[in-house]
């Protein structure tokens, strides 16, 4: 019971006792609060107590595509949190190969009757993607909110962590090392923050009197095999420092580097983005760029709940700073 009580009590953010008062039904508890003591039982997979089972909070649909990259389970806790913190119930809806899809989910959730629904990565990402589900959601005047791009015609609200300036960060930090030849392991061409960090790319490139040639520029899949194909043509370029488009795509860069007898930092310098859970402990710690995944998450919720309410909320897309994190991953460029 006293377990109990301090992990619904944090996931909530009040105190023991006032999860007690709810628990036992006693007076002294605003609505709000008791709704969000309820949830977070639900979400933490704890009953009821007999006299307080009924109707469930309201459902929220959080569509993800993966689990296997750690940014996304770190993404849910924040908003399964804040979301229970407001009385509302995540329905946790990630995409497996061959499993159930985006389309799919988005089927179920209406059938479930949901509240709304984030989308935190997914075909919206994806200009070339069909987006027809998104419109019915558009259509039905169901309250959505998109993280790290938006849908042209579409007036969802959207938070985004900047890609130009997460680009331009871990480009100037390798340019005062001494890098000179600085590649781009990206995801695939139709993927919008993808295009966003090119462009970064092709930027901050010019504005220090030069041009990123096609050969130091490398699409491929969000995975540690695609970062570890990126990066060894990249290699074949002659880079001595690579900016990637996730973390997971940088640790496998670095294991491409060792598998041609390269050391890291010390023969090529890789930069992630993310900071992924995990990244202080690999070898060598990872260089990234951090996404500000509380900032976003709690926005989105405060977006999400808003038109619940029916409150006017910004339609426009929101930008949110990231911030460059130096580990042993980047190093001085080595002479010769």
């Amino acid at each position: 019971m006293t377990r109990r009580l301090a992990q619904v009590a944090k996931k909530v953010g009040v105190s023991e006792a006032t999860v007690s008062r709810v628990l036992n039904g006693k007076p002294g508890v605003s609505e709000s609060t008791r709704q969000a003591v309820l949830t977070a039982l639900d979400v933490l997979g704890y009953e009821r107590p007999t006299q307080l089972r009924g109707e469930r909070g309201k459902l929220i649909g959080l569509v993800l595509p993966e689990l296997s990259n750690p940014i996304f389970p770190a993404f849910a806790e924040v908003v399964g949190g804040a979301l229970a913190q407001r009385g509302l119930t995540p329905v946790l809806c990630t995409q497996t190969p061959g499993g159930i899809q985006e389309t799919d989910y988005v089927d179920l959730l209406l059938q479930q009757q949901v509240s709304g629904v984030v989308f935190a990565g997914g075909l919206y990402a994806q200009a070339d993607a069909p987006h027809d589900h998104y419109r019915l959601l558009h259509d039905r005047n169901l309250p959505v909110v998109l993280v790290n791009a938006p849908i042209p015609g579409l007036d969802f609200p959207c938070v985004s962590t900047d890609d130009a300036v997460a680009v331009e960060q871990a480009w100037r930090h390798l340019a005062s090392l001494g890098h000179e030849r600085i590649g781009l392991a990206l995801g695939p061409s139709d993927h919008v923050p993808s295009r966003r960090k090119l462009a970064a790319g092709q930027a901050v490139a010019r504005s220090a009197g030069a041009e990123l040639p096609e050969e130091r520029l490398v699409r491929g899949m969000y995975s540690m095999e695609g970062g570890h194909a990126a990066a060894s043509r990249l290699l074949d370029a002659g880079v001595t420092g690579v900016i990637c488009a996730s973390d997971i795509i940088a640790l496998g860069a670095v294991r491409a580097a060792r598998r041609r007898g390269l050391r890291v930092p010390q023969d090529v310098s890789v930069v992630g983005y993310d900071d992924s859970p995990l990244m202080t402990v690999t070898e060598p710690p990872l260089s990234t760029v951090r996404q500000p995944i509380d900032a976003l998450g709690r926005a989105a919720v405060q977006l999400l709940t808003a038109q619940i309410d029916g409150r006017e909320v910004v339609r426009d897309e929101i930008l949110f700073e990231p911030e460059l994190v130096v580990r042993g991953s980047t190093g001085p460029v080595r002479a010769g």
